[in-house]
């Protein structure tokens, strides 16, 4: 099979745009499963893309008949035409049939595991068209695998941009459709004129739909809309926005027409027959706000007054106050309401503020034109390095709620506001009597998030000078609201404040304390000096060994730091069999997260092993496999190895970069498309030395994994677009190595056993697979640096076994024919998976 050079280019156009839609797809999923299913699922996304590619290259090797070498040009076109309208009929399917977790039943794992086969089946399709243009032309490994690589990053950035357009189910049509021009680049290459017009047909039909739909959801008509919400039908909505790190809807909710809403509304208080228009916001249909409508009348904003989450602006009068996280607004009103000197609203998220003071400005108020009011759209703690001036109340009210608490042990859970890096500097932004306040769930039996923010509050004061932390913090909580802890667990809770100060507390401030708590039925269970505070408060702030206390607390208390910011996991590994946590309100929370977290590794497992593993036990000859044990293990530790870099890289990233979709977006970006280069240069500047950069690879990530957390201080109050642009100068190095090692093991084994490069193929799919919801155990358990030292000990492992290899006498060419045999090397001939 002879190529022309515009076939050839049309082959590497072909599969950059298959490997663009792939990549986009399934960053497009975190965001659709953060919303339809539960947040913590939207990570496995990332392990059903590399399952169903996998699946994809083992069935063009157990299928050898169908999959006829001399037909490969129509069966790219074929088999990405099929991509295309897989993605459109998998998301619909998905969109139709709710989502079951709860309780843990065999029905709720099926459940699982029908979604996972669902959206994998168009990985499966694009799988077979990665492995088909990688191994039908072997003389082009290294220019095909870069141009793989090279589309693939470009998807993570593209998708970014698409969803600042149209809604997330229009975005899924884009990638359809960017998946059928891929299908036309291979049905013009197969000169196929029935190929060519069903592409075209495709294309035009899915873009013109894109675009139609897109011009209805702005228009807030569309007809492609979500279904199943979270395991129930969604309720109609006055206006939706999606982006690429959330979607934002407003809603008419009967709930708020009857009484004003407050998270810690004082069960004393009493509207007086007035009740201030409000309506519902909630974010991936998981964290929620209101709107409070205002037009100057301050009885609207009485009743915040009664909140306990406001209890600052009682200790601190004619105070800058700064807000982060503006939400609906409440926190601003609420400066408002105390009168405030001013109010500096700090929201990373556009589309709130585009909610907020935009869409609905006239409702609530037209906030932005208040002289007392500036906002700022950034990151909070970038913002707070980078801005200088000085606050008297730094004001964060239940940030991240039950989208992030529940996400808990999860990749994409990470935050970088709780951690005691950020505490500290958040302290050093107050003015020398300036008060921060944080506000967060109180569960009365195990009140783990507020004893971790003492925690957290003592951490910081010692990190600023402060030696004793007890005269500096107070906690105040509100236990009379009556809540739900995800849908189907009722219970009794409420929502706690703690005031931290750079300064202690006056026995003026203590007083007004007192007098608002005992106005408004809200307990002071932290205060200095006061004899009748609880305990646990007391021990946490000013016991004499924190650490050891924290390490034989039943929860994980401990301050969260940069390095393991997963502030709402505090369920430790030696009590996930303690059935008693069970009946405790949070810790439920984080068992359900862990038992579903087990379920979906045993899910990956099992399929991995059925579609992947099995059959390849079945058709390999058992001689070909006879000495390739240091194979097996090269192929498996640099799938492994990849994997554990990556995800610990995304993590550490959310934090540096503030968001979830960022980390992933730039991490995937830098790795693949360096990857891509590195793959590249293997074509003939490594090919005589592949030795020396395999070693080279070891010495740059040592490098990485020292130099990257100084890179990451010295930039941290830098804006987002130059974060962005140090995340990637860092990574670009290590993964130019890094995409060396997969096309050099491969350039190995076509010397000496090419019948295994399929078993080779499957080990490492099966080893990334695996290694995607493992390194984040590892990051749970031992912080993210561990995860990624782990993954740099695989790729050490890989190099020996490379060295091993290729120390041996190298074995004649495999001819064998039948199951597992490949022709020999030649231009244009079945090679090696890439």
């Amino acid at each position: 099979m002879s190529d022309s050079p515009n076939a050839k280019v049309a082959t590497y156009a072909g599969l950059f745009l298959i490997t663009l839609a792939t990549l986009m797809h399934e960053i497009l999923l975190t965001r659709i499963f953060s919303v339809t299913i539960r947040y913590h699922f939207a990570f496995m996304a990332v392990s059903v893309g590399m399952f169903g590619m996998t699946v994809g290259a083992i069935l063009v090797y157990l299928l050898p008949r169908l999959f006829d070498e001399t037909r490969t040009k129509q069966q790219l076109a074929v088999c990405a035409s099929l991509f295309s309208a897989s993605i459109v009929v998998s998301f619909l399917t998905h969109l139709a049939v709710p989502f079951i977790t709860r309780p843990v039943t065999l029905v709720s794992l099926y459940s699982i595991g029908f979604t996972y086969v669902v959206i994998a089946v168009p990985f499966v399709f694009s799988g077979i068209c990665v492995c088909l243009a990688l191994t039908r032309f072997p003389g082009r490994i290294s220019q095909l695998y870069a141009a793989d690589l090279a589309g693939a990053a470009i998807g993570c950035f593209a998708l970014v941009y698409t969803l600042k357009i149209t809604d997330g189910p229009t975005a899924v049509i884009v990638v359809a459709a960017i998946a059928a021009a891929s299908a036309l680049c291979f049905a013009i290459d197969a000169s196929s004129k029935s190929l060519v017009v069903w592409a075209s047909v495709l294309t035009v039909a899915l873009g013109a739909f894109s675009v139609g739909h897109t011009f209805l959801s702005q228009q807030q008509r569309a007809v492609l809309k979500l279904m199943w919400v979270k395991g129930a039908i969604e309720q109609p909505l006055l206006y939706e926005k999606w982006n690429s790190f959330s979607r934002v809807q407003v809603a008419d909710l009967p709930e708020l027409r009857t009484k004003p809403f407050g998270w810690g509304l004082s069960s004393k208080y009493r509207s007086n027959g007035y009740v201030p228009p409000q309506l519902g916001v909630d974010i991936d249909a998981g964290a929620g706000t209101v709107l409070t409508g205002f037009h100057g009348d301050m009885r609207a904003l009485e009743h915040l007054k009664w909140d306990v989450t406001n209890v600052a602006h009682y200790v601190r009068k004619n105070a800058d106050v700064m807000v982060i996280g503006v939400g609906g607004g409440r926190d601003v009103l609420s400066a408002l309401a105390f009168d405030q000197k001013s109010v500096l609203g700090v929201e990373y998220n556009d589309n709130i503020l585009n909610t907020t003071i935009g869409k609905f400005r006239d409702y609530t108020g037209r906030l932005d034109e208040n002289p007392k009011v500036r906002f700022v759209n950034d990151e909070a703690r970038s913002f707070v390095a980078r801005d200088k001036s000085l606050h008297d109340i730094i004001q964060v009210s239940l940030i991240d709620t039950f989208a992030a608490t529940a996400a808990g042990a999860y990749v994409l859970a990470e935050n970088s506001l709780y951690t005691a890096e950020a505490w500290s500097l958040f302290l050093q932004r107050l003015t020398p009597t300036g008060v921060l306040s944080f506000s967060r769930w109180y569960f009365p039996d195990q009140p783990g998030e507020m004893y971790r923010v003492a925690a957290l509050a003592r951490s910081a004061l010692e990190s600023v000078g402060v030696t004793s932390a007890r005269g500096h913090i107070a906690v105040v909580r509100n236990m009379k609201t009556i809540g739900t802890l995800e849908e189907e667990v009722p219970m009794f809770m409420g929502v706690g404040t703690l005031l931290v100060s750079r300064a202690p507390f006056t026995p003026e401030d203590l007083a007004a304390l007192r007098d608002v708590s005992r106005k408004m039925d809200f307990e002071v269970v932290l205060a200095p000096g006061d004899a009748t505070s609880e305990s646990t408060y007391v021990q946490i702030v000013e016991g004499a060994d924190p650490a050891r206390f924290q390490a034989e607390f039943p929860l994980n208390i401990a301050p969260p730091t940069d390095d393991n910011p997963f502030f709402f996991n505090m369920l430790r590994l030696r009590s996930i069999l303690d059935s008693s946590l069970w009946d405790q309100g949070y810790m439920r929370i984080n068992m359900v997260a862990v038992v579903t977290l087990g379920a979906l590794v045993c899910v990956v497992a099992l399929l991995t092993f059925l579609c992947v593993i099995v059959p390849l036990m079945l058709t390999t000859r058992k001689e070909s496999l006879r000495g390739a044990s240091p194979l097996f293990l090269y192929f498996g530790a640099i799938g492994f190895g990849f994997m554990l870099v990556e995800i610990s890289q995304m993590q550490r990233l959310i934090v540096f970069l503030g968001h979830p979709v960022y980390g992933l977006s730039v991490v995937l970006f830098a790795l693949l498309l360096s990857s891509g280069a590195g793959s590249f240069f293997t074509q003939r500047a490594a090919a005589s030395r592949p030795a020396v950069f395999l070693v080279g690879l070891l010495i740059a990530l040592a490098a990485f994994g020292f130099l990257t957390p100084v890179a990451i201080r010295w930039f941290g109050a830098d804006t987002t677009p130059v974060r962005i642009a140090v995340a990637i100068g860092t990574l670009l190095p290590v993964g130019f190595f890094m995409g060396m090692a997969l096309p050099l093991g491969m350039k190995l084994v076509s010397n000496r056993s090419r019948a295994l490069a399929p078993w080779l193929w499957g080990i490492n799919g099966a080893t990334s697979v695996c290694a995607s919801v493992v390194s984040v155990a590892i990051a749970l358990s031992f912080g993210i640096s561990a995860a990624f030292w782990a993954g740099l000990l695989c790729y050490a492992i890989a190099v020996l076994s490379y060295l091993w290899v290729d120390a041996r006498k190298p074995a004649p060419a495999d001819s064998e024919s039948g199951a597992g045999a490949l022709a020999p090397a030649k231009e244009d001939a079945p090679s090696v998976a890439g």
